[in-house]
């Protein structure tokens, strides 16, 4: 049978913990029962540098349950490295690894067992894709929504509506430790691994206690991480722009050679603004050409690797 993980990192979390244990506990009973999963399957929760209780209390679980493990980091890494030293540090204690925020606000009830189904069919990756998210504030559901459109247009192949619940097979989590990425973003570095995959509908409920940690500056500088990471086409626009300049420049010469044609122009206007639209535009087409060899250098520092090897006959 499958040995299963969960991995939930936690920050500041001792409100929801023990809840979180017993409700984790009581699924893998259930699915242990139906023979889904093996008796040996854990519960991971990542402490990611908490000021609070949240260690003590994840080493009172373990004590008392053996089914909960801890990892305790040496400071706070942030939420995609969390989920990063759970998953790598896990893979060794199981054959699939589930990753889900310790608030449970995913159906995991739902969602766990149709993830193992999925993977004893064959697929390596399993994504949670939000269907709902009426228990979000409407802020976050528009902000959510805006971002996954925006990855969709800078060329970043990530699954729409899906955050970091999901399931990854050992072999899958084997490739993914070969990716040496400093500003990991998880949504968007899975897909590239390229395995068979399937989804599964999340539904989200409302966080019962505590407050989420993901603040708005939080989620701007993953959206930010996300794209910068995955796409150089920002770049791009910006040497559109500097042609665009350039051409409003050229226009507006033509309307001086034509203001000087029919002796209605003004002095010092037009050296004062062709000069600044062409200056403009040459820094902008600079800039950008610029840029875009040095984000051809920040792919190239990377070293991502160039494919991924599904199977082997020997």
């Amino acid at each position: 049978m499958t040995r299963l993980a969960t991995v939930s990192p936690c920050y500041n979390e001792e409100e929801i913990l023990e809840r979180s244990a017993a409700r984790l506990t009581e699924l893998f009973d259930e699915l242990v029962r139906e023979k889904k999963i093996s008796d040996d399957s854990v519960i991971v929760f990542v402490n990611d540098g908490s000021r609070d209780r949240t260690w003590e209390i994840i080493t009172r679980l373990h004590s008392r349950n053996p089914r909960i493990r801890g990892i305790n980091l040496a400071h706070n890494v942030g939420h995609q490295n969390a989920i990063m030293a759970g998953m790598m540090t896990a893979k060794d204690w199981a054959d699939a690894v589930i990753t889900l925020d310790a608030d449970l606000q995913d159906d995991y009830r739902t969602c766990i067992p149709q993830m193992v189904d999925d993977f004893l069919s064959g697929n390596d990756i399993v994504y949670g894709v939000k269907v709902s998210r009426k228990a979000d504030p409407l802020l976050k559901r528009m902000s959510a929504q805006a971002f996954y459109r925006l990855q969709e247009k800078m060329g970043v192949n990530s699954i729409f509506n899906h955050a970091d619940f999901r399931l990854m097979s050992r072999r899958a989590l084997e490739m993914l430790a070969g990716y040496k990425e400093r500003n990991l973003y998880l949504r968007g570095l899975i897909p590239l691994l390229g395995l068979k995959s399937a989804t599964v509908d999340d539904h989200i409920s409302e966080r019962e206690a505590g407050r989420s940690k993901y603040t708005l500056h939080k989620m701007l500088g993953l959206a930010l991480d996300g794209i910068t990471s995955f796409s150089v086409k920002p770049i791009y626009y910006v040497i559109y722009l500097g042609f665009v300049f350039l051409l409003i420049s050229l226009g507006i010469g033509l309307y001086v050679i034509h203001a000087f044609v029919s002796h209605t122009e003004v002095a010092g206007w037009a050296s004062l603004i062709l000069s600044i639209w062409l200056v403009g535009a040459m820094l902008m087409i600079s800039i950008g050409t610029v840029g875009l060899y040095i984000a051809k250098i920040y792919e190239e520092v990377k070293h991502r690797p160039l494919y991924n090897i599904s199977q082997i006959l020997d």
